[in-house]
């Protein structure tokens, strides 16, 4: 397991003991809060944590006697774009006092790649989304659907927690796949997700289209609905539950994919990613603190004690970046929101402060 913050130059990967962080110990009676209502986030978006019983060598607890960070020095071809103190602002953003944060981002034009915990996994929460909509577009590039067929929501049942191993659900209003679509990235609505969860064949189906595109860092196990009755019996800033789960580098790798056509053909590619762009959800996250004129095409994902926000920002000349953020603990979902915040802002400054001549070099 990495502990550790990284950071690539045009492929050339460069990591050194730097900074040395202890992990303050987050204590197991740390009280675990449910998501505070919030409008339409609370209403679609409070959802999707590991939580059912497991065995015992699936969770473990952070080692919080490890080293937190390295920070890598820049390459000599690199320095000053951005400048070393990016990295380190980045870290500090992302102090893990308060409970665990994982972030990776890719500027993609440049290649240019950091991570902070960026092989740990995170709950996915919502964000998973993400790929079982991808999962589903990719049928409809085989033929296997289109857009128009219709798909019924899946509505959960009452059903105890852990009574069942998949909670029971009922057919719904169907809808067109494409307000399906719709319905679970714009407002994080679970019974349409899982609509087209058990459209593509369910969560085996989803693990087998991310290891055919190389993204073995994401794993789905259980529909949105086990998930939601299930949730909150895992602590995520003090425990790592591998189920449902996203490394935040695999993330990264999966957006950066999507934005350059690598899976799907340019029609569902803008499909998705113009739906994300519509994202109703998470106003006090990524976009809360982005400047004027930049652009975000996003997916946010809360549970029990965790939030996070995913997607690609666009500055004003064009230029495109990946970002994952992953935040767990902090004391309270507003505290979560701005973490989330701060760090997407001082991402977007650090790549920002990129010469567009070294970008354009390193893309050739």
């Amino acid at each position: 397991m990495k502990s550790g913050i990284g950071l690539k130059f045009n492929g050339l990967a460069v990591r050194a003991r730097a900074v040395l962080v202890t992990l303050a110990v987050v204590g197991a009676a740390m009280p675990l809060a449910r998501a505070e209502p919030s409008g339409i986030e609370s209403a679609f978006d409070r959802v999707f944590t590991a939580t059912a019983p497991v065995s015992p060598a699936a969770p473990f607890r952070v080692p919080y006697n490890a080293p937190y960070a390295s920070v890598a020095p820049i390459s000599p071809a690199a320095r000053g774009y951005p400048p070393a103190g990016f990295v380190s602002q980045i870290a500090a953003l992302a102090n893990p006092r308060g409970g665990r944060i994982g972030v990776a981002a890719m500027d993609l034009t440049t290649g240019r790649t950091l991570d902070i915990l960026g092989d740990q996994p995170f709950p996915m929460a919502s964000t998973v989304k993400i790929a079982i909509v991808a999962t589903f577009l990719d049928g409809v590039d085989r033929g296997y659907y289109n857009l128009s067929n219709q798909y019924a929501l899946m509505v959960p049942m009452p059903s105890r927690p852990f009574a069942s191993t998949v909670a029971p659900v009922r057919a719904g209003t169907p809808y067109s796949a494409l307000k399906l679509i719709q319905l679970a990235l714009m407002r994080s609505n679970n019974e349409a997700t899982d609509a087209l969860l058990k459209a593509v064949g369910g969560p085996r189906a989803v693990n087998a289209w991310l290891r055919r595109t190389g993204n073995g860092g994401l794993r789905i196990d259980r529909d949105i609905a086990t998930l939601v009755r299930d949730d909150g019996a895992v602590n995520p800033a003090v425990t790592i539950d591998r189920r449902d789960s996203a490394t935040p580098t695999a993330m990264v790798q999966l957006l950066a994919g999507l934005y350059k056509g690598q899976w799907l053909t340019p029609s569902s590619q803008q499909v998705l990613l113009d739906t994300m762009g519509h994202c109703l959800t998470g106003r006090s996250r990524m976009k809360a603190d982005l400047p004027e004129g930049a652009s975000i095409a996003h997916k946010t994902g809360t549970l029990a004690n965790t939030a996070s926000d995913v997607g690609i920002i666009t500055m004003p000349d064009g230029r495109a970046m990946a970002v994952a953020i992953y935040v767990t603990g902090q004391g309270s979902k507003p505290a979560r929101n701005q973490r989330i915040a701060s760090i997407a802002r001082a991402i977007y400054d650090g790549y920002a402060g990129e010469p567009m001549s070294i970008a354009r070099t390193a893309s050739r």
